[in-house]
């Protein structure tokens, strides 16, 4: 058998430290500390789910040329759910306010009936 199959004895503190910096960010971050379901899958599900979270967030830290941190980023994007915005540009540029639309959408009249 070839070594290529092996660790080292260099490479697994090494990744034991990667793996421990991992999931304290991902408990930090994505505040992993209590699960909905007590069974096997509701717990695989939920941790699959919060992988997958930090994977976008850690994605738009790294093509973000703004200096996110990764606790910030998390942060300043839970309070930007629920305006729309253009997501790269708001990356780059965090501070500055949305944009004005041009036209704003006509409102419905409220029709009562008397």
């Amino acid at each position: 058998m070839g070594r290529g199959w092996r660790r080292t004895a260099s490479q697994e503190p090494r990744q034991s430290l990667t793996r421990q910096l991992f999931f304290r960010a991902l408990k930090q971050s994505l505040r992993v500390k209590t699960f909905v379901g007590t069974s096997a899958q509701a717990l695989k599900t939920q941790l699959w789910t919060a992988l997958i979270a930090m994977l976008l967030v850690k994605y738009l830290q790294l093509k973000s040329t703004f200096g996110w941190s990764l606790s910030n980023l998390v942060a300043l994007l839970r309070q930007q759910l629920f305006v729309y915005r253009d997501l790269w540009t708001w990356i780059e540029n965090p501070f500055q306010p949305p944009p004005i639309p041009e036209t704003l959408p006509e409102q419905l009249a409220l029709q009562l009936a008397t």
